[in-house]
């Protein structure tokens, strides 16, 4: 008769007590947000039509809030797909984004604490009771009534308890402490602060990339490409009052040149087209029909009584009606000078 083999003992899993609870930030960040608001008209609808205000109720209503939520979070999701019934068989179909359960929850519980004044009136639908909920979230953020920083715990929590893949937090288990600290140095949702000077910003390690592609402290390359690195967030104040490569028109457009440039080539600009501007200004002071023959022997006779340095040096029409109208001046002397010697010359041939 064969001997029946015992069955080998139970193998004995190991529990694994050493849990990493790091949450993707800026997702706990949202969830917190949402808490505020949600208790501000937990307080208002409680209360509307009666002789009390939101403050009253709101250390009460405040405990049974984090109390329904966080029981609620724990069987959301089992709840859901069982009430799917209807053409909803598996949580995949749900939205299974922490946002949106949480904020489902928040709704859920303002709609309990509503009395039965809120509930049988118009109040839901008035715009008094919008600005009261808006005045009462200030007033305790005012008073610091509930910090951020205690709704971002509360937040966490709430977090893990919806994130069933955890897609948003890392559900890691060690069974020594070393491992865990191992783990937590290189965990993608560790809290990381960040390293461009004057930005207090903190986040998961997983948004490090996208944090600093928008970050406002980075120092990055003129967008425009000069020669300078600006802040990100100094960048569209730069590009349209300092910077060189900042296009600017010719400051003769007003007599006629339509170029525009650079501003660091404004001075290459005058000095290629200098002989148009200055054209373009004699047409402006000599306004009573001079020719163009004429305008040009103007400019040719200016190029010899001034340097092309300094009429090249006038960068705005102001500057070149100036410096035009003195040469023309001195040109003007210079011609009666030679006629009155020219007609002393001839008083004395005559008399001769």
């Amino acid at each position: 008769m064969d001997v029946l083999e015992s069955a080998p003992p139970p193998v004995k899993e190991s529990v694994s007590s050493f849990h990493c609870d790091q949450c993707n930030k800026e997702l706990v960040r949202k969830i917190a947000r949402l808490l505020l608001p949600g208790l501000a008209t937990a307080c208002v609808d409680n209360t509307t039509g009666l002789f009390t205000g939101p403050a009253s109720v709101a250390v009460i209503v405040r405990k049974e809030m984090v109390d329904y939520l966080t029981q609620r979070s724990q069987m959301y999701i089992a709840e859901a797909a069982v009430q799917g019934g209807d053409g909803i068989n598996s949580v995949e179909e749900l939205s299974d984004h922490p946002i949106d359960i949480i904020s489902v929850l928040v709704e859920e519980f303002a709609s309990s604490k509503r009395n039965l004044f809120s509930r049988v009136s118009g109040w839901l639908l008035s715009e008094s009771r919008e600005e009261k909920i808006d005045d009462f979230v200030q007033e305790m953020e005012t008073n610091v009534f509930w910090s951020m920083e205690r709704r971002e715990a509360i937040a966490e929590i709430l977090l893990r308890n919806v994130d069933l893949n955890s897609t948003f937090h890392c559900s890691m288990k060690f069974d020594t402490a070393q491992q865990l600290a191992d783990h937590r140095s290189q965990c993608g949702f560790r809290i990381l602060n960040c390293t461009n000077a004057g930005c207090k910003a903190k986040f998961s390690a997983i948004h490090a990339e996208e944090h600093d592609l928008v970050c406002h402290f980075k120092v990055i390359p003129c967008e425009q490409m000069c020669s300078e690195s600006i802040m990100r967030g100094e960048m569209d104040r730069h590009c349209i009052t300092v910077c060189s490569m900042k296009l600017v028109n010719c400051p003769f457009y007003q007599v006629g040149c339509e170029s525009a440039f650079p501003q660091c080539n404004l001075g290459k600009h005058c000095t290629e087209f200098l002989q148009s501007h200055l054209m373009n200004v004699l047409q402006v002071v000599h306004k009573q029909g001079a020719s163009v023959e004429e305008l040009n022997q103007r400019v040719q006779l200016l190029e010899k009584s001034q340097s092309l340095s300094e009429l090249s040096e006038a960068l705005d029409v102001r500057s070149l009606v100036l410096i035009i109208k003195e040469q023309e001046a001195k040109m003007k002397k210079l011609e009666r000078d030679l006629c009155k010697v020219r007609d002393h010359q001839e008083l004395i041939k005559n008399v001769k």
